[in-house]
Order: C-alpha cells, then structure tokens, then sequence
C-alpha cells in the first residue's frame, strides 16, 4: 500500500485566530480547535490542515521557512478583501494574467496563500 499524506501542519503564534482566518476567509471547516492544535478540512476528505501552537514560529518565519499553501476560488477580488479584514496582507498586486487572476498574500504569522482564479 502506497503512504498517503494526511496533513499539512503549519506553526502559529495565535491558533485560533489563524483558525478563524482559514475558516472564515476561504471556506475551511474547523473540526478541532484549542488554544494550541487545530485541524481543518476544506472539503470532506483524506487531507486536512493542521495547525499548532509555537512561541517561536514567527522567528523561523523571519528567516524565509514558510509554507505556500495555493487555493482556486471563484472570486479573487472578495477573496482577498474577506482575508485582509482577517489580518492578512496582500503581498504585491492582484496580476491579471492570459489563464486567470492571481494574487499572494502573507498571513499575520508569515505563512504565504496563493490564490488563482481561472479566466
């Protein structure tokens, strides 16, 4: 039997509130969330998001290790207005390509989305 990934964990500061930004911001459903461990699923399925509590994690930030998480959706423009009210950043300009829109923005505690939405 082939190994199959289970989750993708990123460090947090604040798990709730980068709990809230996942949720409330793209569409996430947190199936467990405590001070410090939460894990989401965008959809029901074998994948989820985890996220854990570190005092240091924006140090390791600083230093260029992050996470790239890349999400279709079906409205950059109230996409990235739902996360910047949730405390994220955009992270240079919403480009207008030939294929579709694409934007980046970093999260309060480093972390980097991609967004695309298809032409």
């Amino acid at each position: 039997m082939a190994a199959s990934l289970r989750w993708v964990l990123q460090l947090h500061k604040d798990v709730p509130k980068a709990a809230k930004l996942y949720s409330e911001g793209l569409g996430f459903t947190v199936n467990v969330c405590t001070l410090r461990w939460a894990e989401l699923e965008l959809q029901p399925g074998p994948l989820k998001l985890a996220l854990m509590h570190s005092p240091t994690s924006s140090d390791h930030l600083q230093k260029g290790y992050s996470s790239l998480l890349s999400f279709t959706v079906t409205d950059i423009s109230s996409t990235v207005t739902k996360l910047m009210a949730l405390g994220a950043e955009l992270d240079g300009p919403i480009k207008y390509e030939i294929h579709g829109k694409v934007a980046a923005m970093r999260c309060f505690d480093g972390h980097m989305l991609g967004l695309y939405e298809p032409a």
